[in-house]
Parts: C-alpha cells; structure tokens; sequence
C-alpha cells in the first residue's frame, strides 16, 4: 500500500473489519449465544455497506445523480414529442418497427431511449446475426454480442425488448456511477498532484459523478445502446486493478472486449497499474528514490511479474470469442472490422482524421455563414448541407474540449488513465467517415470516465463555477435528448 492512500485505506476498511475475523463475544451467563450472521448472505452485505461511510456516500450521491438526470432525460424527450411531435423522418428511419408498436402511451416513453442504432441492437437480439443471409447483414458484426445477449436474457424473463435495454443500461449506468465514485475518492486522496486546493476528496468524488450523469451525451447511458454496459465495465476493471484482483481485471476486460471494440484498449492501463502502479494490494518491489530518479528508474518496473499476471491475457478474449464465433458460423472472422466499412469508416491515422474533421469543420462554417444551399463548400457531405455543417462543427467543438481535459487527466490522475483516454480517443479519429469525419466522436467520449474525474478535481476546487458548469452541461443533455427522440441524428 503507498503512503499517498494508506489513511484512506484505514478509513475505508474500519466498516468492513467490523465484525469480520474476530471471536465471538460470550454470551452473559444465562443468555442464548450471539450468532452472527454468514459473510456470503445479502443481509451480511447489506450490513457491512452501512458499516462503510465511504460506500454508504458512493450510493447517496450515485443514486441521487442517477435519478436527477434520468428523469430529465425522459422529461425532455417525451415533452419534445408532446409539443412537437415525432418529426418528419421517424419512419425512414425505423423500417423494421423495433421501436415503435407499442400504443401511444409505450411509444411515448420509449422515445428517449430506442432510436437508431437501437434498431441494431433490438435486432440483433430478436433475430442474431444471420450470418447467412450474406453481404446484407455484415453491418450488423460492428455491433457486439454482450450487450444483445443481455437484452435477450432480461426480454426472455418476460420483459419487452425495448424496456429490458432501459433496465439492462440504467442498472450498469448506476454501477458505474458507484464506481467512479469510488475511484475517484481513491485517487484524490493522495499528495503532490492529485491533492485537491482547498477542498475533500468526497466533494471531488461528488462532482465527478455529477458531471458524467450531466454530460451532453449522457442520454445514451438510459438509452438502448452498449456505453453505459462499457462503461460499468471499464470502471470496474480500473478498480479490480488498483485492489490488486488480477483475476477480476481478466473477466471485467473480456466482457468489455465482448461489448465494443474499445475493449481491447483496456489492456494497456492494466499492464501499467501492474507494473507502475499505483496499488493498494502490495508495496512496490522497485520504490523510486524521492522525485530526484533518473529517468531510467522511472522507466523500470516498480512491481515484479509473478504468476497473477497470466490473468491479464483474458483481456482480449471476448473479442477474440466474438470473431471466432462468426467464423465457427460461416461467416468471416474479421467482419467487425470489414463492418465498418459499411459505414463509410476507412483506416487512416490519428492526425488524418483530426485534419479531416478540422478541414470539414471549417467548410462547415462557411456554409453556415453564407446561409445558402446551393453552393456546397465541403462536398463529401451528405443531405442538406447546412445540417451537415452543424454536424462537423459540433464534432469539432468536442474535440476541442476533450484536448485540455485529457491534458488535466495526464497532470493530474495516474498515468493508467490518461493512457486509456487518449488510446480509445485515438480509434475513432483513426478510422474517420468520408461525409462527416468525427462522426459519434462525442458519443465515444462519453464513456471515458477519467475525463469526469479530472472534471470533478477541477470544479471541486473552484466552487464558484460548479452550478454553471452543470447547468449548462444538462441544458445540453436535453436539448440532444429532444433531437434523438425525434430521429434528429445525435454524434
């Protein structure tokens, strides 16, 4: 354990100890014996969290944050339609009916939450693959198999497709709340960089759950697609490796390979909480010598590699499942990544699509500021030119916002997070669409909850701009949850 997280250890780990590995006290002479209750049973866990203030804060404030923004996504959405209807595009853009057919009042409430790759997912989930069928359902192997099979397991238990995606994505959606929570309260606590100014490490835990449940682009964690599967997963994974449970860090990144393919990418931010820390399981074999280490210390392993470390080769495992399984099938091992090309996705490099999504973005200005239609300054786009302007310039406008978030992320969080953030950042903007460069680049954002923890740092220590910095944040929520349940295309 490091001395920068050994007083939060004490206080977390007072609740758990209560109770647990010490004698039973004797009874008074006359009184029947005291039994205590098994560690394996629910009610032993219930207990031991009430024990935790530490958890029992994690579930206030997640719990408090899930349902705020919940109910106003569901809000925004369903009050959209009422006002305004479901917009002119709804059946072009719905032709096997996964999402509507439930009366008024069901087509309603699934507004917010099935719209258009949720057609993919209920799909996929009715009918699997099809692999057979040929070229005309080789778009589907972009979409992973663990999110689903997850809706077929809860609509096999009796509930609809449409409301066992809210169920299945609303249920991780709070895990992951819970656990960013937690880490964040794990890596704030500690000194030289990641001491807060002026303010605890709860209040930072706090607001870094407040602004993942706020963000723009948060409507998808209740929506039917993976992110907020992947994001419970990826959390979880971060957690199990800074505890030291090798063998949980294999199993969380199988699923999260399983799930989408920015799984594989976790396996790099293993290897360095292995290797460099930081970790709560054992003291480094290696310890630098003060701040003054040669680089060449600071590139050596703090934590030799014992036999635990064979765990980690599970990581890529659910994705490699996923092609052997559609090639066991008859299909190609390498469709999901020949399905991208269905899309319009082309393998180029990290600087090619930033150049491209600037160079689109500013055609995008242009037009937006010549207020015609006819002339088209970027010519790769597609439909209506100004809606294609404002779609790059809001891709843009993320980009630009995720540079000095990951920059706060590298200064100021160990090093395994700004790795994970900037590598999943780079394979959207290594693999641009011709018509719209940066394509659902904000939607790839959202789930990498480093960016939240540095944005919880950040406003802990500048309160004053905490409500504005929320405010405007759920302003946008709604405003991308009205277009979405529209069939306004959103990232």
């Amino acid at each position: 354990m490091s001395s920068d997280t050994a007083q939060l250890e004490i206080a977390e780990t007072t609740g758990e100890l209560a109770g647990q590995g010490r004698p039973a006290l004797p009874a008074a002479r006359g009184e029947p014996p005291v039994r205590r209750t098994p560690r394996g049973t629910a009610r032993a866990w219930i207990a031991r969290l009430r024990a935790d203030p530490a958890r029992m804060a994690a579930v206030r404030d997640s719990w408090r944050m899930l349902w705020c923004s919940r109910l106003l996504v569901w809000c925004a959405g369903v009050g959209t339609i009422v006002a305004f209807g479901y917009g002119p595009v709804r059946k072009a853009f719905n032709p096997p009916g996964v999402t509507s057919g439930f009366g008024w009042l069901g087509n309603l409430l699934a507004a917010p939450a099935a719209r258009w790759d949720s057609d993919w997912y209920l799909v996929i989930a009715r009918a699997g693959y099809q692999l057979h069928a040929g070229s005309g359902t080789l778009a589907r192997a972009a979409y992973y198999p663990l999110y689903p099979l997850g809706l077929r397991a809860i609509s096999w238990l009796g509930a609809p497709p449409v409301l066992a995606g809210v169920l299945l994505s609303t249920c991780a959606f709070a895990l992951a709340l819970y656990g960013i929570h937690r880490l964040t309260t794990l890596e704030l606590a500690g000194r030289g960089r990641r001491a807060l100014a002026g303010a605890s490490p709860s209040r930072a835990a706090r607001l870094a759950v407040a602004a993942m449940a706020f963000a723009p682009m948060a409507l998808f964690f209740s929506a039917v697609y993976s992110e907020s599967l992947y994001l419970a997963l990826s959390v979880g994974l971060f957690w199990s490796a800074r505890q030291g449970r090798w063998r949980w860090v294999g199993l969380l990144g199988a699923l999260a390979g399983a799930t989408r393919n920015t799984g594989l990418v976790l396996l790099a931010p293993a290897l360095l909480i292995y290797l460099y820390g930081p970790r709560e399981d054992r003291e480094p074999d290696r310890p630098l010598d003060g701040a003054a280490a040669g680089w060449r210390r600071r590139l050596r392993p703090r934590y030799r590699v014992r036999r635990d470390a064979l765990w980690l080769a599970l990581v890529p495992a659910g994705a490699l499942l996923y092609g052997l399984y559609l090639g066991l099938a008859g299909g190609d091992p390498l469709a999901p990544l020949h399905a991208e090309e269905v899309w319009g996705r082309h393998l180029t490099g990290p600087a090619v699509g930033v150049w491209d999504g600037l160079r689109a973005a500013f055609d995008g200005a242009r037009q937006l500021l010549s207020g015609q239609r006819h002339h088209v300054y970027f010519t790769a786009g597609e439909g209506s030119p100004l809606v294609s302007a404002g779609h790059n310039l809001l891709d843009l406008a993320f980009l630009v916002a995720f540079v000095p978030a990951i920059v706060g992320v590298l200064r100021r969080l160990p090093l395994a997070y700004g790795v994970y953030a900037l590598a999943a950042a780079c394979l959207p903007l290594s693999d641009p669409v011709g018509a719209q460069p940066l394509m659902s680049l904000p939607r790839f954002l959202v789930p990498l909850f480093p960016l939240a923890i540095w944005l919880g740092a950040w406003l802990a220590e500048r309160p004053r701009l905490v409500r504005p910095t929320l405010a405007l944040s759920g302003a946008l929520m709604a405003l991308f949850v009205a277009q979405f349940a529209t069939w306004h295309w959103v990232a």
